[in-house]
């Protein structure tokens, strides 16, 4: 990679983008609601179950320029989600600041196993235990959302709850090739943990991206 390419990446003017698109938000606490999504490749964390590993290397999703893909944000939407992949592995300040600048919501999912990064309306931290999240973003967090794969889930997600601020929204989401195993024993769990609210991922059932 050329070094000025590789210069404006460290400064968050290019981004490997990997897909983006204009939707529903199909989970967590704005479950129904609009968004732009930016996805940007390149990931370590290494979930097994992951559903979109194509994103896992970056170096097959091209540098663009992030005055562009803002610009497309532009066109469609008040708020943007930003996704990957992992994308705290980028830095987020330049895309999230021109983003606010045109009066454009931003909000992130991530493992939080980077550096915190960006200038965030809402901040969803999915931990997995492959790579914890860093100590630093447990406070940044306005959504918890836990995937439950198996039944050790549910011990894990309440170490997390402990790290995070009381003031975040806590929720248990069945992985998806486990859901029908899975939900059954979520929706048991949060009767009895009141806590916690349940999130499915509503997009896939309603076939859409």
């Amino acid at each position: 990679m050329k070094k000025e390419v590789q210069d404006l990446i460290d400064k968050g003017e290019m981004l490997p983008l990997m897909e983006e698109f204009y939707t529903i938000q199909g989970e967590g606490a704005h479950t129904g609601t609009a968004a732009y999504f930016i996805r940007i490749g390149g990931c370590d964390v290494g979930c097994h179950w992951c559903d979109v590993k194509e994103s896992w290397n970056a170096k097959l999703h091209p540098p663009t320029a992030t005055d562009t893909i803002v610009a497309h944000a532009k066109a469609y939407a008040n708020t943007v989600v930003i996704t990957g992949g992992e994308p705290l592995m980028w830095s987020l300040d330049y895309i999230t600041n021109q983003l606010q600048k045109n009066q454009i919501k931003t909000h992130i999912e991530t493992s939080g196993a980077y550096s915190f990064s960006g200038v965030w309306d809402w901040f969803c931290l999915s931990p997995k235990k492959t790579k914890l999240p860093l100590a630093e973003v447990y406070p940044e967090a306005d959504e918890l959302k836990m995937i439950i794969h198996n039944n050790s889930d549910f011990e894990f997600a309440e170490q997390q709850a402990k790290l995070v601020s009381t003031d975040c929204k806590l929720y248990l989401q069945p992985e998806w090739s486990k859901r029908d195993k899975m939900t059954p024993l979520i929706v048991d769990y949060v009767m009895k943990n009141p806590k916690w609210k349940i999130s499915l991922q509503t997009h896939k059932y309603l076939d859409i991206p």
